[in-house]
Parts: structure tokens; C-alpha cells; sequence
């Protein structure tokens, strides 16, 4: 295993549960990160899928202590240089190319490449990616197909992301190839928007005893 992706390992280790996030920027994501590492959830992904997202990035680094902050939806090297400037740890992409391997890898940060079949976790393996993102996970086929993964590609770790709310959180999480899972269930849009953060906190907290 690679540094970058032992440095990865014990990341994803660190709770069963990382938020995906989609904030519009600093003044809805503190309180929000603030809340998540509340209850017990202090890895969050934060997509790029806003403008932003890299201004939310700086700001829960600066303000939230023991966060640890990670960058998702990157699709560019270019992307990967500015999260990791922002202050992200790790990066995660809905898919793969040797293109975002090669850039990590010249960044020197860990990396969490999104696969959604046997022979992209293969092509990722290759390049010394062996902890990957199953992603759709439901609709890529669920915990039964990445069961399915585990016999004949033993050495892979998965955090399956995508369609999983709390209970199917549990299930992925008994399979011996699942590290963590990612989802969006413990930041609902009617408490963010309520400024509900006791009730984030609570969702957090829930999601954190998953796996006990």
C-alpha cells in the first residue's frame, strides 16, 4: 500500500460515516461542519458543485477544529491543485482516469477515485489505488454487487456512495470490503434550511454508532 493511500486508510478509518456535502459557501458550511464534527463525524466531503465550494473549503479549515476536510467531484488536475490549496486533505472523484491518478499522485495527497465496475477497480489497482469510491452505489447495484467484488478483488476497499440512506448504510457496512460509507442522509434540506443544527448534530451522532 502506497503512503498516500495508508494516509487515506486511516482517514476513511476514522468514522463510518462521511457527509456529503453541497454548500453555496462559508456562511452555511462553519455551522454545518461545526455541527457534523458535533456528533461525531469530523471527515466531510465537500463537493465542488458550487461556486462556492473552495471558499467553504478554506473557511471550515480555518474554523472548525477537527474537521477533516476532503474535496469531492473533482474532475480536473486543475481542480485538485486549487482543493488542496483551499485546505482539503484528500480527494475524491465520481470516477477515474490515470489523468487525476497522475495528478494526486503530483500533488502528494490521498486520493479516493470513483469506480463503478470490476474493471475500473482494476485499472485504479494498477496505478496503486487500492481504496476506491463505489459510486452510484444503488443504482451500480448495491451491496450485492459489491459483495460480489470481494472474492476475486480481495485486496480492494470500497466506500460505496450514492442512494444510501441509514438503513442501507448498515448493510454495506457488514461487508468486509467496505471501509465507510458516504451519503447525504444526516444533512437534511429541511434543517439546513432551518438553521437546524441540534438536529444535524443528532443525525451525526446516529450515524457515528453505526458501526460501534
Amino acid at each position: 500500500m502506497s503512503v498516500t493511500d495508508a494516509a487515506l486508510l486511516a482517514v476513511l478509518r476514522t468514522a463510518p460515516v462521511i457527509p456529503v456535502l453541497t454548500v453555496d459557501g462559508p456562511d452555511d458550511a462553519v455551522p454545518l461542519a461545526h455541527a457534523l464534527v458535533a456528533g461525531g463525524l469530523p471527515v466531510l466531503e465537500v463537493t465542488l458543485r458550487t461556486e462556492g465550494a473552495l471558499r467553504a473549503i478554506e473557511a471550515m479549515a480555518r474554523e472548525v477544529p477537527g474537521a477533516i476536510l476532503g474535496a469531492g467531484t473533482i474532475l480536473t488536475a486543475a481542480q485538485a491543485r486549487e482543493a488542496k490549496d483551499a485546505g482539503a486533505t484528500f480527494l475524491v472523484s465520481p470516477g477515474s482516469t490515470p489523468t487525476l491518478a497522475r495528478a494526486a499522485a503530483e500533488l502528494a495527497i490521498p486520493f479516493l477515485p470513483g469506480v463503478a465496475t470490476a474493471s475500473e477497480a482494476m485499472q485504479m489497482a494498477e496505478l496503486g489505488h487500492r481504496i476506491l469510491k463505489f459510486f452510484p452505489a444503488e443504482p451500480a447495484g448495491g451491496v450485492n454487487y459489491l459483495k460480489s467484488l470481494g472474492a476475486p478483488l480481495p485486496d480492494l476497499l470500497f466506500c460505496p456512495t450514492g442512494g444510501i440512506d441509514a438503513e442501507k448504510a448498515k448493510v454495506y457496512l457488514a461487508l468486509k470490503n467496505v471501509v465507510c460509507v458516504g451519503g447525504s442522509w444526516v444533512t437534511p434540506a429541511d434543517a439546513l434550511k432551518a438553521g437546524d443544527w441540534a438536529a444535524v448534530t443528532a443525525l451525526a451522532r446516529a450515524a457515528a454508532a453505526l458501526r460501534g
